[in-house]
């Protein structure tokens, strides 16, 4: 099978590029507006794009051609939080996801725990096993012709690690740490299956 992508509607392309490039992690995303209602939504266009500066990249859709409310607090007020979801907030996850009207906060319409931030004015999950605090760096729209999403460079300042899911060492332990990844669909995936293989 060749797929041109020129010839696909952007809802095909969207569906063939989230079925294939899977797992996806999961960018559970806290603003706060600047009247104060705080927000909270997952994406799952999202990576770690570099070290130094230390800066992860949100894809957010515009919702018919507007800025979501992600989009709009973090441009607003230029903070946010990245949480990583583990598999027991999946559920939580998920619901946050319901489309809401604007000004109504995921945190209290799902009966999501929410703590305070220590750098950033931007409540975070409580109970999330990672959660990076993170100042805006940049908001590009793209593409720069009639824009579909924004891109948002977020760079963190300083990570919530849940001591739960560090080994003896003081590090990571991917098996503590559980996961969450975004396939195609309606489904996903846990990181519980993994292999080791030493780089040449």
């Amino acid at each position: 099978m060749l797929l041109d992508f020129s010839n696909l509607a952007p809802v095909e392309a969207y569906r063939w590029l989230a079925s294939t490039i899977t797992p996806r992690p999961i960018a559970w995303v806290s603003t706060c507006s600047t009247a104060g209602v705080s927000n909270l939504a997952p994406f799952s266009f999202f990576q770690v794009i570099s070290s130094n500066p230390p800066t992860l990249l949100i894809n957010v859709g515009l919702k018919d051609g507007l800025p979501k409310d992600t989009a709009r607090n973090a441009h607003e007020t230029g903070e946010l939080v990245v949480q990583l979801v583990s598999a027991e907030q999946a559920e939580a996850m998920n619901a946050s996801a319901a489309a809401l009207p604007h000004g109504i906060s995921e945190f209290e319409h799902c009966g999501i725990a929410s703590e305070s931030a220590s750098l950033v004015k931007v409540q975070r999950v409580a109970g999330a096993p990672v959660a990076f605090e993170c100042r805006v760096a940049q908001i590009l729209p793209y593409p720069s012709e009639s824009p579909n999403c924004q891109l948002i460079f977020a760079e963190v300042l300083l990570a919530h690690i849940d001591d739960r899911v560090l080994d003896e060492r003081g590090r990571i332990d991917s098996a503590r740490l559980d996961l969450v990844g975004r396939l195609g669909g309606a489904a996903y995936s846990y990181t519980r299956e993994r292999f080791e293989m030493q780089r040449p």
